[in-house]
Parts: C-alpha cells; sequence; structure tokens
C-alpha cells in the first residue's frame, strides 16, 4: 500500500491528518512484517531445540554404550589375569 512514493504522496495531500494517517498505516505493515519474522524466528528455534534434544539424547544413550563396554572390557581383563596367576600358580 505504502510501498511506492505515489501512495505515500496521495495520503500526505490531505495534510497533517493525511501524514498520521499515512505513518500509521507504514508502521502498521511494517509491524505485520515484524510479527511474522519473529514467528518463523520463534519456529525455527523451537525445531532446532528438538533437534537438539534428539541429539542430547543420543549422546547420552552413546555414552552408557560406552561405559557398558568399558566395564565388560575391564570383566574380561580381570578374567584373563586371573587365569593368568592360575596358569602361573599350577
Amino acid at each position: 500500500m505504502l510501498e511506492n512514493p505515489e501512495s505515500f504522496q496521495n495520503m500526505t495531500q490531505f495534510g497533517v491528518a493525511g501524514l498520521m494517517g499515512a505513518l500509521w498505516l507504514w508502521e502498521r505493515l511494517y509491524s505485520r512484517k515484524r510479527e511474522q519474522q519473529l514467528t518463523d524466528a520463534h519456529q525455527r528455534i523451537t525445531a532446532q531445540q528438538l533437534e537438539l534434544q534428539t541429539l542430547i539424547d543420543l549422546v547420552s544413550r552413546n555414552t552408557a554404550a560406552i561405559e557398558r563396554f568399558e566395564q565388560t572390557q575391564q570383566r574380561i581383563a580381570d578374567l584373563l589375569e586371573g587365569m593368568d596367576q592360575a596358569r602361573r600358580v599350577a
């Protein structure tokens, strides 16, 4: 509506009231655009939050799996050490 200079000039021909009306319409136009930008940004942040939570969950599960693997490896090493000591005694 107020994106071209002719529209603005048409509104201002009505004096101060026209100028005030033009400025109000201009502010509303850009206010709506800004609201849409904020809505879009909020949606992107929400989507990223879900993605990050999925990543955090995956890292937590992988960490738990690595800890279990390390415990299993330690038990195997302890068993092998016990077998080696038993062989030396025998």
